[in-house]
């Protein structure tokens, strides 16, 4: 895994073996920053990563020159290798907090232009994340709501849908605030 752009541009990311969590794909990464690049300034940007895992969404949004990155990882081997990573790579950008994602979304009160997640796939809960993101405020007025997700699934009949992208296994809905 590596960064694919930006001042970190070519930094590897090498995750312990034991590391549990799925991460995005290079492949999957670089096509949604390639839309992303056509629609958003990177550096008039907040963003919110939810379920960051080994934080490569984050790294990617801090290394473009995102001013706020805030990256929300509950499972505390993840989030010792993110805080690591987040040091090694001088990150001053990227406020990583370790909390449920559940939790987080009631308590905050700060506004993100961009709300992703890459939540485990298996998450009991997964189809109810536009909703829970959404009624949460975190959204600013002109944000969306990034969620990625496997492909049995789909959002296309969700009230705050506007776009789906799929790149092999890796899919992204894409949710406007209500």
């Amino acid at each position: 895994m590596r960064i694919i752009s930006g001042k970190n541009k070519g930094r590897r990311i090498n995750p312990p073996s034991n590391f549990s969590a799925r991460p995005t794909t290079d492949y999957a990464r670089e096509s949604l920053f390639n839309i992303l690049a056509n629609r958003i300034d990177f550096e008039a940007v907040n963003v919110l990563d939810l379920f960051s895992g080994t934080g490569s969404i984050s790294y990617e949004f801090a290394s473009r020159g995102a001013p706020v990155v805030h990256l929300v990882e509950k499972d505390s081997k993840h989030i010792s290798f993110i805080r690591k990573m987040i040091n090694e790579m001088k990150f001053e950008n990227i406020k990583s907090v370790h909390i449920d994602v559940k939790a987080y979304l009631n308590t905050c009160k700060f506004k993100y232009t961009i709300v992703f997640a890459d939540p485990p796939y298996n998450l009991p809960w997964l189809d109810e994340l536009p909703d829970l993101v959404s009624s949460s405020g975190v959204i600013s007025e002109d944000g969306f709501f990034i969620l990625e997700h496997p492909k049995e699934i789909s959002f296309r009949s969700h009230k705050l849908f506007f776009e789906h992208r799929n790149y092999g296994s890796v899919n992204f809905s894409f949710f406007r605030p209500q």
